[in-house]
């Protein structure tokens, strides 16, 4: 023990969670790396003396696994192969004081906003110039690009104003400035992200501003795809998609979480639409953008929910053909007013009526990918695995939706585009010769 504290000090971070929190951890990383500490994302082995989990409050499996995270590098400090564990993320914010009294071996806790007391704990400064600079733990050709943080909406199953807070937008300048930041390290495509991104500029200047920031990352240099994740449908900009429309490099694709389709449900869940509004904005979008591919997410088994309700959302997706589409079983969260109702579908039946609305997704799925075989498409390369090269078309994010098996004769390059015509199709996934 004596030995390794003569050593420089070595920081391995751990992110659970979503796109948000990796951002978190890189910005973390960048702020240890310029102040001369070294750190690595996710390492493997076991090299480091310090751990930060960066953690996931979201959703009962996703708290799981932060503990159980924290409980295994607790134990490695319990073996002496670590000499720190801190602990930061929603999880920390939410439940902070439970944790300390339960966890009493983790060194510090932080919550969400608290970058600058982390950086302490290592005689570190926070340097407010670095602002945009990270440390990418993603393969170089893509990168998240968060543009706001918090939420203003009081959806009742949703707990991530209580561990995020109120909206708060980016500057344009901020988020341009990273933009070209990003593409300086070799990253060509961008995915927008936030709580909810079409409420971008409200605070900051007093209207919805998300096509204009569009345009401005758009005239980014290098920049080749600009992805769209979380849009909310109320009162949804409709200018975005004449950006979208007009610029090759914004994909065509649009990810709309709308979390039921059953009017009842909608209401007791507080998301401020009707399935018959939902319905009009769908055709909408289709009308002025022909061709894209819409994303959204759903939630199984809210309190309340019955087997009318199920088969109202399976003949919801059937009319509406979605392109891509996740589902959550709900998760009974301490301080929402989801929380205030009884819990009263079983777990079980909650994954029951999951997989059962999935079944009709992915028939959906197969038959407009069998549409896709014979058609080109221009296609990222993301990675060679098991001696495939693996890619995505624009219509696709990363690790959530369809991936493009790629049979080329030629030597290929992660990060580079290639046409691709597609010769096979299966539910979720593409097949095709590069051309």
């Amino acid at each position: 023990m004596k030995s390794r504290t003569l050593k420089k000090d070595r920081v391995n971070i751990i992110t659970l969670g979503c796109s948000k929190n990796l951002v978190d951890s890189e910005v973390l990383s960048g702020q240890l790396r310029a102040n001369e500490i070294d750190v690595v994302h996710e390492n493997g082995k076991l090299d480091h003396n310090i751990v930060v989990v960066n953690t996931c409050g979201f959703i009962d499996k996703a708290k799981e696994e932060s503990i159980n995270t924290i409980l295994d590098q607790v134990n490695l400090k319990k073996k002496g192969k670590l000499d720190k564990v801190y602990v930061t993320g929603c999880l920390s914010e939410r439940y902070r004081g439970d944790l300390e009294a339960e966890i009493p071996e983790v060194d510090a806790w932080f919550g969400t906003l608290e970058l600058p007391l982390i950086l302490k704990q290592f005689d570190a400064d926070y340097k407010s110039e670095l602002l945009g600079e990270r440390m990418l733990s993603t393969p170089k050709h893509y990168a998240y690009l968060k543009i706001s943080e918090g939420c203003n909406r009081t959806c009742a199953f949703c707990a991530i104003p209580l561990m995020r807070g109120k909206h708060v937008s980016r500057t344009m300048e901020s988020l341009v400035e990273e933009a070209e930041s990003l593409v300086k390290k070799g990253v060509k495509e961008i995915m927008l992200i936030a709580q909810e991104l079409t409420y971008y500029g409200l605070d900051l200047y007093k209207q919805r501003m998300l096509d204009e920031l569009l345009r401005r990352l758009s005239d980014v240099k290098g920049v080749e795809w600009i992805r769209l994740h979380y849009a909310y449908p109320n009162k949804f900009p409709m200018e975005v998609l004449d950006v979208m429309r007009e610029r090759e490099n914004i994909c065509n694709y649009l990810d709309m979480p709308l979390q039921h389709a059953s009017n009842n449900m909608l209401k007791a869940m507080k998301r401020q639409s009707t399935r018959e509004e939902m319905e009009e904005l769908i055709a909408a979008i289709r009308e002025k953008n022909p061709g894209i591919c819409l994303r959204t997410t759903l939630i199984a088994g809210f309190p309340g929910e019955t087997l009318e309700d199920v088969e109202e959302l399976k003949d919801f997706l059937v009319r509406m053909r979605f392109d891509r589409v996740g589902i959550f079983t709900y998760s009974h969260e301490e301080g929402t007013s989801g929380y205030e109702l009884v819990d009263d579908v079983p777990s079980a039946e909650k994954q029951r009526r999951a997989e059962e609305i999935m079944e009709v997704q992915q028939e959906i799925s197969y038959e407009k990918n069998q549409e896709k075989i014979g058609q080109t498409f221009k296609v990222i390369i993301d990675k060679k695995d098991a001696g495939r090269w693996l890619g995505r078309t624009e219509f696709d994010s990363v690790e959530v939706d369809n991936e493009v098996v790629i049979h080329s004769s030629k030597k290929l390059t992660v990060g580079d585009f290639v046409n691709v015509k597609i010769t096979k199709a299966y539910d979720y996934d593409l097949e095709g010769e590069a051309l």
